[in-house]
């Protein structure tokens, strides 16, 4: 029997039948005219569904919120010229946090590239420093392989965003439509196997330790490992702080966790980090947000160093044991070997930390101040109410207020900007992550600031049955740089006062866009909102809360000090009581 030449497809069609092939199940986009012609057959695909955003940014957050949720490779869409551009700032997102999406541009067409074609962005070289790799696709032939493989590098290793750029006549011309078998990547090659020599190694360190800490980063979360750290710290009884991104890889109720480290850390999770003599770092990078003034970070704490990306291994610290590995098998190869261990009895170390715990971060905030909303308590209150759902939240007061307060008992339901800090990202990340995950309760904690930026997307929720809730806290001000203001800048407050309580009128603005709008200004307001909230489940829902501006995150370490200069409030420090180490 003669073999069956492949069908002859146009570069749009393939690009259509490609994405199916590799499972996507929605595409976030707006249509222009160098993409056009791949948007028809992509509005007759009934496998893949588009969803029409009101800006390319939100399309590219809500591809993060959709791979974040689900653990696939999220996709948006755009033309070429302004359309790509405005894709960029969530491409450097995904970047920075090691989100997987890969991004679809159209192009001029190949003849006109480099001529300033209207609508012509170099836009493999714009997003070059923010990419794990891109593409630039001048033939029909060409796209099914560049779809493959731009999946595969996006899921794989560190995941991280892959930029598609396809000139306007690849996907106009025709050409066979030949599918990729096992794909070859010279030079692609993740390490995701650790090898034992350093696995034993750092079995050596932990045992010779006395203050070791878990130090755990997103990296965690990414390799699905949860189960296997909170494994690994109960065999050795070893004290686990989780940073920004890793929220939610071991539980905020199990004994041995000492919170959040960092520039807004816990002081329990900041003096576990600064007077440990070991660090296992599981997925983490040393972020300066982490480590404060680098020559002063954990001076006398020897280093093992886990991460799928060997780039990160001694970037920012010295490494007394790198080893590069997916984060899951090393876990998995270290507890082999830690299980029958004769480990020395961290009980001081524990005790010591648990002791700072208890005194620094067990703190009640009052339901108000001056007759305002206390925003600490509006964001307790709310996860008391809400539960295990997921959580989205913008960039500033509001994203440590509830990186701190909302209750994070498993991993993968946090979804923030962290190495980026995105302000406008809480929207369209909860919009996708609740396309990811229907069935889920998705809550956004934004602040007015944020809000501002990227709200239009209520619309695109409205008109999709995308029934998000998102928490307004407003505070009249972008209270993060208003707090350097106030500690800093002698209470100078330039250009951080939004001005006015009702410009916007957030729940009218809600309305307007298809979504209920709330508003609380007292607690029992925040009883009555919230519980609305809860129950509307066929519609986006905005709950604004009116919040006093001059509430201040604490602990707090100013840039470029030492960790062990962290305050607790204004001019006043912990007491590490250091004696009874």
């Amino acid at each position: 029997m003669a073999e069956q030449s492949p069908k002859t497809l146009t570069g749009a069609q393939a690009l259509v039948e490609s994405l199916e092939r590799v499972g996507v199940e929605v595409v976030f986009g707006i249509p222009g005219g160098a993409i056009l012609p791949a948007y028809d057959p992509l509005g007759q695909s009934k496998l893949v569904r588009h969803i029409l955003v009101r800006h390319e940014q939100g399309a590219a957050h809500a591809a993060e919120g959709y791979a974040m949720t689900t653990g696939r490779v999220g996709v948006c869409m755009a033309t070429s010229g302004p359309g790509a551009t405005n894709l960029v700032t969530g491409i450097a997102d995904a970047y920075m946090d090691s989100v997987p999406i890969v991004a679809i541009t159209g192009q001029v067409a190949s003849a006109s590239i480099g001529t300033d074609a209207f609508q012509e962005a170099d836009i493999r070289g714009i997003t070059f420093p923010v990419t794990k790799h891109s593409f630039l696709v001048t033939r029909a032939e060409d796209i099914p392989t560049a779809i493959k493989q731009a999946f595969h590098i996006a899921r794989t290793g560190r995941p991280g965003p892959v930029l598609v750029d396809i000139a306007k006549d690849a996907l106009a011309n025709e050409a066979p439509f030949e599918w990729p078998g096992d794909l070859d990547l010279p030079g692609y090659r993740p390490v995701l196997h650790p090898h034992i020599k350093q696995i034993r190694e750092a079995a050596r360190l932990i045992s010779e330790s006395r203050r070791p800490v878990l130090y755990v980063g997103g990296g965690v979360v990414k390799a699905q490992a949860s189960e296997q750290l909170t494994e690994l710290a109960h065999i050795a009884e070893i004290p686990v702080v989780t940073t920004l991104m890793a929220r939610g890889a071991f539980p905020d109720s199990d004994p041995l966790h000492m919170g959040m480290p960092g520039m807004h850390g816990r002081v329990a999770a900041v003096g576990a980090l600064q007077r440990s003599d070991l660090l296992i770092t599981l997925g983490a990078r040393f972020d300066d947000r982490v480590t404060g003034k680098l020559a002063t970070f954990a001076p006398n704490a020897k280093v093992i160093h886990a991460d799928v990306d060997p780039a990160e291994i001694g970037k920012n610290r010295a490494v007394d044991v790198p080893i590069v590995g997916d984060v899951k098998e090393v876990l998995t190869e270290l507890i082999e070997i830690m299980r029958g261990a004769d480990l020395p009895d961290f009980g001081p170390w524990t005790t010591y930390l648990s002791s700072l715990r208890d005194k620094y971060d067990r703190i009640e905030y009052e339901p108000t101040k001056d007759g305002l909303l206390s925003p600490e308590w509006v964001i307790k209150r709310l996860g008391e109410v809400a539960g295990d759902c997921f959580y989205a939240s913008g960039v500033g007061q509001h994203q440590m207020w509830a990186a701190h307060l909302l209750p994070f008992e498993k991993p993968g339901r946090w979804l923030n900007s962290g190495g980026a800090g995105t302000m406008g990202y809480c929207v369209p990340a909860a919009m996708g992550g609740k396309v990811g995950r229907p069935e889920e309760v998705v809550w956004g904690i934004d602040g007015d600031g944020c809000f501002q930026m990227t709200n239009q997307e209520l619309v695109t929720c409205a008109l999709n049955d995308i029934p998000i809730k998102i928490a307004v806290i407003n505070n009249q001000s972008l209270g993060m740089v208003r707090q350097w203001q106030t500690l800093f800048y002698g209470e100078r407050y330039s250009n951080t006062n939004l001005e006015s309580l009702r410009v916007p009128d957030f729940p009218k603005l809600a309305e307007a866009m298809g979504a209920v709008g709330l508003r609380a200004e007292t607690p029992e307001e925040v009883e009555d909102a919230l519980a609305q909230a809860m129950e509307i489940n066929d519609r986006p829902v905005v709950v604004e809360f009116v919040c006093h501006k001059d509430a201040m995150v604490w602990p707090m370490v100013a840039a470029g000090t030492s960790n062990d200069d962290i305050k607790i409030a204004k001019d006043m420090a912990p007491d590490w009581e250091d004696e009874i180490l």
